[in-house]
């Protein structure tokens, strides 16, 4: 694997998904722009997009909302 491509998914913190994932490592071996499927796969598989951190806090926000109102 290309240094760039190791410094590029430690900077991105995918280190950890990288180790569940391995199957993408022979994939970098033989073509250096297959980290943007990697991380577009990452992101869909385990949550990371925008729009999935934003529907969890409005889930949340709901949760919330429902207790205080079940304590009034």
């Amino acid at each position: 694997m290309k240094k760039i491509i190791l410094d590029q998914i430690m900077k991105d913190k995918y280190y950890d998904y990288l180790k569940d994932n391995s199957f993408f490592v022979k994939d970098f071996y033989r073509d250096i722009n297959s980290y943007i499927g990697f991380k577009k796969f990452i992101k869909d598989k385990y949550h990371l997009k925008i729009t999935d951190k934003i529907s969890n806090i409005i889930d949340d926000i709901e949760l919330v909302s429902s207790v205080v109102d079940t304590l009034k």
